[in-house]
């Protein structure tokens, strides 16, 4: 789509997190921290990938590790409710790729709670979660392999522990295709997710989309997608975004890497609160594609 319209402006910070990807920056008790996981793909599948996995989170003023937990979990998400900071990942296996998503909650980060949040259908299996809280509790995106490899789901929660999924909704992109690792945020009256989309001639890599939605069912794309492309020194792969306001900017926290050897954390800034950023990308006036999450 052409039109005669600035871009919103992102900067991407001259500095990296190595080895790293899946991601959520949050504001926990006055502190700003850093969820990330570990796990050693070249080991998949094999005996030993499950126990190469743990979530851990870092302090991002000092860059210390402040938590380890979640062994054998990966795909970590978080949110904060409260004094209760309340992790999301998918359990490993060694043979048969990621299974169930729990729900880690702690007040301390120290003395952590595991339980299951929401369990795969069938012979699926899932990967990337996304929390936010929005006008009727909380609201989940989150990412399968089925019916296609890769789309995403959703469910509510009113406690973040009981999890209930939403019947006939999956988000599969314009054409029935590839739409994986959603982060979900919602400033009424919208939802607004973004998501990873294979590599399309004429951008870099693989790119990461935004859309919205009044409903979860009907959704717009940005006019302006995609939100962010490799740069030079990236790899292929601009993915895994999940972004948080921080004294009244916000930051994008993504990865990069080749989808399969390397892979590392970077972050791009938007000089404006959260709520201003998403509204950039969709100017009154323009209107972007159109695509339904409903299942026939």
């Amino acid at each position: 789509m052409q039109f005669d319209m600035p871009k919103p402006k992102l900067i991407k910070l001259p500095f990296a997190i190595p080895r790293a990807m899946e991601n959520t920056p949050l504001i926990f008790q006055n502190r700003a921290l850093l969820l990330l996981n570990k796990r050693d793909d070249t080991k998949n599948p094999g005996d030993h990938y499950k126990q190469s996995m743990y979530l851990y989170c870092l302090d991002l003023a000092t860059g210390e590790e402040v938590a380890r937990f979640g062994a054998g979990h990966s795909f970590v998400s978080g949110c904060v409710n409260g004094d209760e900071m309340n992790v999301f990942a998918s359990e490993g296996t060694n043979h048969n790729w990621f299974q169930d998503i729990y729900r880690f909650w702690s007040r301390d980060l120290t003395n952590w709670q595991c339980a299951l949040a929401v369990a795969r259908d069938g012979n699926e299996h899932l990967l990337n979660t996304s929390v936010c809280r929005d006008d009727r509790g909380f609201v989940m995106a989150y990412e399968s392999n089925q019916p296609i490899s890769f789309c995403f789901k959703f469910a509510r929660s009113a406690d973040l522990a009981r999890w209930e999924k939403i019947a006939g909704l999956i988000f599969t992109g314009v054409n029935h295709e590839y739409s994986a690792c959603p982060v979900i945020r919602y400033f009424a009256p919208y939802y607004y997710v973004i998501y990873l989309h294979v590599t399309v001639p004429g951008q870099r890599g693989y790119v990461s989309c935004l859309a919205r939605s009044m409903d979860l069912a009907a959704w717009e794309l940005s006019p302006f997608n995609p939100v962010l492309e490799c740069d030079q020194g990236e790899g292929l792969n601009n993915s895994d975004v999940d972004l948080f306001e921080y004294q009244g900017r916000t930051y994008l926290f993504y990865a990069t890497g080749d989808q399969s050897t390397w892979g590392a954390v970077r972050v791009a800034l938007f000089d404006a609160p959260l709520r201003d950023f998403f509204a950039a990308y969709f100017p009154p006036g323009v209107s972007g594609i159109h695509c339904s999450a409903r299942q026939a």
